[in-house]
């Protein structure tokens, strides 16, 4: 008998990363969180719109991701929103984080936060900014498979 997994908990996504970079690479990481942080995130309560990661003193640290306080807690156990959070990844996957972190143009993007097994769970992926032409012929290309989409349904 298989075990069926019921996640209710929201999955936050960062789709303005999916437009803004290329991403290269994805990697998931553990997050560090205080309990009223992930009340927070259990509720949707997470923006990750101009959030980033990068490597400081060997840990990989989520600068800029916003978590909104806790409604029902006290105020004086609640987190800092915009806090820094470490990230939990293997030494081995760090160094290949680093090395790919090295070229120019290259940063750590999260592109969504989710629970598994109870735990919150970072997608991050390792991405280069698009021009501002890039951005135009990915539009263009979408544009073009809707169209072809909406022929193909025509004819049915």
């Amino acid at each position: 008998m298989s075990k069926v997994s019921s996640n209710f908990s929201p999955r936050i996504e960062n789709r303005r990363a999916w437009h803004d970079f290329h991403i290269e690479a994805k990697i998931e990481c553990g997050m560090v969180l205080v309990g009223s942080e992930v009340k927070s995130l259990r509720n949707g309560k997470g923006q990750l719109a101009e959030s980033f990661a990068r490597i400081e003193h060997g840990q990989l640290i989520l600068h800029g991701c916003h978590i909104d306080p806790y409604e029902k807690a006290a105020s004086v156990n609640n987190h800092e929103p915009l806090r820094d959070r470490v990230l939990l990844v293997h030494k081995r996957e760090l160094r290949r984080l680093e090395d790919a972190t090295k070229t120019r143009g290259t940063t750590l993007i999260p592109l969504a936060i989710y629970f598994k097994d109870g735990r919150a769970k970072v997608e991050l992926g390792v991405a280069r900014g698009k021009q501002q032409h890039d951005k135009r012929n990915a539009i263009r290309q979408r544009e073009q498979d809707r169209e072809l989409r909406r022929a193909t349904m025509t004819r049915r």
